[in-house]
């Protein structure tokens, strides 16, 4: 069994806290490896190297900083197919998917190649006489990453780049879960020119979260999870004087008008539904047809496509359309929420539970299910599955399924289907969600904008990624600057108004 490390000042090294989480493979429930779970004393030891690494760093030539990031993105592309089989193997997700994860990741990464032209400041010269004002972008110093197991790659490279782009030195702490991309990407960015103890890789649970939010050299803290979780990490790190951003769970609806075309939109729910076994963020895990014709004819073509998605281990080939969950316990969760739905009078049009794969029986397999007849007081519409369940909430008109989205107290992603553009654009003004799909399931921003939802999805004022990132990660100087010449007047005492 691999015995798994940190990374720290540009090596692998082991813990001494004696204490390991199990890593699975969900496909087949064995434990493959064992992370360390580290001790405070740790964590705090891995931030004074990076304070010290960052010093280099943060003076270095912006510029000299983007061809670090050149050269990771280039490593990035030469490893994908290692990249993406070592993060299937952890979390379960299909090999196209994996490089999918990996490549969303990449993007950033190449966003942060023109970190300069992001990291200019503003200049305004005789704002009085003889006086110029200017500011500049600095480094927070060192920042910290707490990442979630569903995207091992994608979402440690959206904190890492651009802090590291703009100077900072990072410690990544990433989900005990899928601990060994992280520490791969570890070294191929310093196999691209990243100086040692600039990127400090720490695993561990709630006892190094703990101290990455009581640290006092820690100036910055971005994080991804559960929405209780998001909510204490924001609540700790801002009461200790940090910069946060902390992106919690979702519950996305996706609303289906008269007008739509229904194929296309039962594929779009299909995909990005089941995808990943549902365990997205921005999954669609509510269909809101606006009419009772829309939601019976919705039925209809969503039933044939679910029972053909073939589930099954990474290993079994490129068409295999999602994998296991991550763990036991998340199957168990997602099965639970099954019976309550049944129980408190949701039809279950298609159950995944029991589902079982020869030879992999011990596999972390839920098959997809789909309910009709949902109602908002069910636990399968208030609470986020993480899972491969859709529910279908039947709605009588497009006020009352707006009304769903609006009042639901997650805000991350949601999606219309329309071939009305006034539909649309009124959608996309009044809907209070952070980022709106049209015609579009998914609707996770391209890397040069900025990737955030609203309401108990996100905590901070600050996205991720984009050019929100480069806020986040810099602090603003403004320098008022006067140079005399000639002879002056003597000093002033009043504090004026300029000229």
């Amino acid at each position: 069994m691999t015995e798994l490390t940190n990374w720290i000042n540009g090596q692998r090294v082991k813990s001494t806290s004696g204490r390991f989480a199990d890593v699975y493979n969900p496909a087949t429930g064995e434990v493959q490896a064992k992370t360390p779970l580290s001790t405070a004393a740790e964590l705090n030891d891995a931030v004074a190297k990076a304070a010290e690494a960052q010093k280099a760093w943060g003076a270095t030539n912006p510029q000299r900083r983007a061809r670090v990031m050149m050269a990771f993105g280039a490593l990035i592309n030469k490893h994908m197919d290692e990249l993406a089989e070592m993060l299937s193997r952890e979390h379960g997700k299909t090999l196209p998917d994996a490089r999918g994860d990996v490549q969303r990741g990449l993007e950033v990464v190449e966003v942060c190649m023109g970190a300069p032209s992001l990291l200019k400041g503003e200049f305004t010269d005789d704002g009085g006489p003889g006086i110029d004002l200017y500011s500049m972008r600095q480094p927070l110093g060192v920042v910290a990453g707490i990442t979630p197991f569903n995207f091992p790659a994608m979402i440690p490279l959206w904190k890492m780049a651009p802090a590291l782009a703009c100077g900072n030195a990072m410690i990544l702490k990433p989900s005990e879960r899928v601990p060994s991309t992280a520490l791969r990407l570890a070294e191929l960015i310093q196999e691209a020119g990243l100086p040692d103890g600039v990127l400090q890789v720490v695993n561990g649970d709630k006892e190094v979260v703990d101290a990455i939010l009581d640290n006092e050299t820690i100036a910055g803290v971005g994080f991804v999870g559960s929405t209780p979780i998001a909510q204490y990490i924001y609540g700790r790190a801002a009461t200790n004087g940090k910069r946060a951003q902390c992106f919690g769970g979702a519950k996305n609806h996706m609303i289906i008008m008269p007008d739509a075309d229904l194929d296309k939109a039962a594929d779009a729910l299909v995909g990005a539904g089941y995808g990943a076994a549902g365990e997205r963020c921005m999954a669609i895990s509510v269909a809101v047809p606006v009419g009772q014709k829309t939601a019976d004819a919705l039925i209809e073509k969503l039933v044939p496509r679910i029972e053909k998605l073939k589930v099954g281990p990474y290993t079994a080939g490129e068409d295999v359309d999602y994998g296991p969950v991550i763990t036991a316990t998340a199957k168990s969760r997602i099965e639970g929420l099954i019976d309550s739905g049944v129980n408190q009078g949701a039809k279950l049009v298609i159950d995944g539970r029991g589902f079982e794969m020869q030879g992999y029986e011990n596999g972390f397999f839920v098959g997809p299910s789909l309910f009709d007849n949902v109602t908002p007081d069910m636990d399968i519409y208030r609470e986020e599955i993480f899972g491969p369940v859709l529910s279908q909430v039947r709605a009588d008109s497009y006020e009352e399924a707006l009304n769903l989205v609006i009042d639901n107290p997650y805000g991350n992603g949601t999606a219309i289907y329309t071939a009305d553009g006034d539909t649309a654009r009124d959608f996309a003004h009044r809907v209070n969600v952070g980022m709106v799909g049209i015609n579009f399931p998914i609707p996770v921003p391209l890397s040069y904008h900025t990737f955030g939802g609203w309401k108990k999805s996100a905590f901070g004022d600050l996205n991720q990624y984009g050019p929100d990132a480069f806020r986040f990660y810099t602090k603003t100087k403004t320098v008022t600057a006067r140079w005399f010449s000639g002879i002056k007047d003597g000093a002033a005492f009043n504090f004026k108004a300029m000229d």
